[in-house]
C-alpha cells in the first residue's frame, strides 16, 4: 500500500506547503541495506560521572566500524548520540543528560540516534539510585519526539546482576542490541526501553550473516508481515520453516520457494496441530531454533454485537495455538538451549481498541506469555521476547477507512506508517543468537506511537 501524501510530501511543491501549512512532515527513513555502515556519521560518546559502560561501549562501537567524535571538536553532526549513565544514583546527577543532550540538540543528522545506557531501577543499591534511573524513560521518550528528521531515541537497561564487569552473554547481547539500533533495521522503533542482561549468548561469525545455521519457524507465513520476516531471516542465514494455513497454500509455496525455504500447510487450531509440527520439525531439522508466532486474525465488533465464534476464533489463533505449540515443542526438548520463542503481539494490546475486544485481549494475553515464560525459559538459556507493531502498511490496513488511516499513520513521532520489513528486523534481532540475554521485553515497532504511549 503506498503512502501518496508521504510520497507528496518528498517532492517541492509538497515541501513548499508543509511549511506553509505546518502540515505532518513525513521523513524518509533510513533503512537497512545490506552492507550499509551502521551509522551515516561518526557517534558521540558520553558518560556520567562513575559510568560503568563507557570503556565496553567504546570498544563495542569500534569493533563496529563506528567511528567515534571528539567530544572537544566543534560544529560536527553525528550519527549518533549515545550517553551512559549508569553512574547516576541521585536525581541531582540527571544534570548531566542534560549538560550532554542540551548543546547537540541539533547536530544530529537526519535519521541518526539516540541511545541512552542505564541500569534497571530493580537492581538499584538505593531508591534515590531508582527514581533517578527511571527517570531516563521520560528523557528519552521526549528526544524522539523532539529531534525529528527521522531520528530515534531508546532506552537500553543493562543488568549489573553479574558483577562489577559485563559477563560474556550480557556484553555480546549489548554488542547486538546497538547494532541493531543503531543501524537502518531500526527505522520503525522509537521511544523503548530494552533490557539486556542474565542469559547466554555468542556472537556470530559475521554480522551481516547473524543467523547462520539456524532453523527458523515463522507462521502465517504466507504474506504481509510473515512473508517478510521469512525474506529477511532467510537473508541473515537462516533456513527457513513457513507454515500457514491450506487455503494460503500458493501463496505459501512462493515464498518458500523465494527464499529457499520449505512450506508447511497447516491449521494451527486443529487438535492435532502440535503434534504434526514437532513430528515434522524433528523428522527435517532434528530441532527448532527459532518459532516465531505471527499467525494471527482479527474478527472485529463492539463486544456487544460480537457473536461467540468470533472471540474464539481471535482467542484460539492469536494466543491458545502458540501456548499449545510451545508446549509441545519444548516438553519435547525440540526448542535447545539458545533457541528463542519471539511473539507478534500489537499496540492494541497495550492501549485496547475499539471493536477489537477479542483481538486486545488475545494481544495482551501475547505480551502475558511473554513474561511468565521468560523466567522460566532462562533457567534453560531460551529467551522469549515479542514485539508489539502499531500502523503498518499492510493489505489489512488499506482496507481502514481513510480518516482513520490517515490518523494511524500520522499520530507518531514519525508521521507515518511502518513497513512489514520493519517488523521482520525486529524480530530478526531477537533471533540472533548474539540476543541470547536480551529476553523478556515486549518491543514497540510503531514509530513512538501516541497509541498507549
Amino acid at each position: 500500500m503506498t503512502d501518496r501524501y508521504a510520497s507528496f510530501v518528498q517532492s517541492a511543491a509538497g515541501r513548499a506547503l508543509v511549511k506553509r501549512l505546518g502540515l505532518p512532515d513525513p521523513p524518509r527513513l533510513r533503512r537497512h541495506h545490506p552492507g550499509d555502515p551502521l551509522l551515516p556519521g561518526p557517534a558521540l560518546l558520553g558518560a556520567a560521572t562513575g559510568g560503568r559502560l563507557a570503556e565496553p561501549l567504546a570498544k563495542m562501537l569500534t569493533a563496529a566500524g563506528v567511528e567515534l567524535a571528539d567530544p572537544a571538536a566543534t560544529g560536527q553532526r553525528y550519527g549518533a548520540l549515545l550517553f551512559d549513565a549508569t553512574g547516576v544514583t541521585d536525581s541531582t546527577e540527571l544534570r548531566q543528560l542534560y549538560d550532554f543532550f542540551h548543546p547537540q540538540a541539533r547536530a544530529v543528522l537526519p535519521s541518526g540516534r539516540v541511545i541512552v545506557l542505564g541500569t534497571p531501577p530493580r537492581e538499584c543499591a538505593t531508591p534515590r539510585e531508582a527514581t533517578a534511573q527511571r527517570a531516563l524513560e521520560g528523557l528519552v521518550r521526549s528526544i524522539g519526539k523532539e529531534f525529528g528528521r527521522g531520528s530515534t531515541a531508546q532506552l537500553v537497561y543493562v543488568s549489573r546482576a553479574d558483577g562489577p564487569t559485563l559477563a560474556a552473554g550480557t556484553a555480546t547481547s549489548l554488542e547486538s542490541t546497538l547494532r541493531f539500533l543503531l543501524s537502518g533495521r531500526s527505522a520503525y522503533v522509537s521511544g523503548q526501553v530494552v533490557r539486556v542482561g542474565g542469559g547466554t549468548a555468542s556472537a556470530p561469525a559475521d554480522w551481516d550473516r547473524p543467523l547462520d545455521g539456524q532453523v527458523v519457524l515463522v507462521t502465517g507465513a504466507a504474506r504481509g508481515i510473515g512473508a517478510a520476516l521469512a525474506k529477511v531471516l532467510a537473508r541473515d542465514g537462516a533456513t527457513v520453516v513457513a507454515l500457514d494455513i491450506p487455503a494460503a497454500g500458493d501463496a505459501l509455496a512462493a515464498v518458500a520457494n523465494d527464499i529457499g525455504g520449505t512450506a508447511v500447510q497447516l491449521d494451527l487450531t486443529a487438535p492435532d496441530a502440535p503434534t504434526r509440527l514437532a513430528e515434522h520439525l524433528a523428522s527435517r531439522h532434528g530441532r527448532v531454533d527459532v518459532v516465531v508466532h505471527n499467525a494471527g486474525i482479527t474478527r472485529d465488533k463492539t463486544l456487544g454485537r460480537m457473536d461467540a465464534d468470533r472471540w474464539d476464533q481471535v482467542i484460539d489463533v492469536n494466543l491458545s495455538s502458540q501456548e499449545r505449540i510451545n508446549d509441545v515443542l519444548l516438553e519435547r526438548e525440540l526448542i535447545p538451549t539458545g533457541g528463542r520463542i519471539i511473539s507478534v503481539s500489537s499496540i492494541a494490546g497495550i492501549a485496547g481498541n475499539r471493536g477489537q475486544t477479542n483481538y486486545a485481549t488475545s494481544k495482551a494475553g501475547v505480551i502475558g506469555l511473554v513474561d511468565s515464560l521468560a523466567p522460566t525459559l532462562r533457567e534453560r538459556g531460551i529467551s522469549v521476547n515479542a514485539v508489539a507493531p502499531g500502523f503498518i502498511e499492510t493489505r489489512l490496513t488499506a482496507r481502514i477507512p481513510l480518516v482513520v488511516r490517515e490518523a494511524g499513520r500520522r499520530m507518531n513521532s514519525l508521521a507515518q506508517g511502518g513497513l512489514p520489513v520493519d517488523v521482520a528486523e525486529t524480530i530478526g534481532w531477537l533471533a540472533w543468537p548474539a540476543s541470547g540475554a536480551v529476553s523478556g521485553n515486549v518491543v514497540r515497532v510503531c514509530g513512538q506511537s501516541l497509541l498507549g504511549a
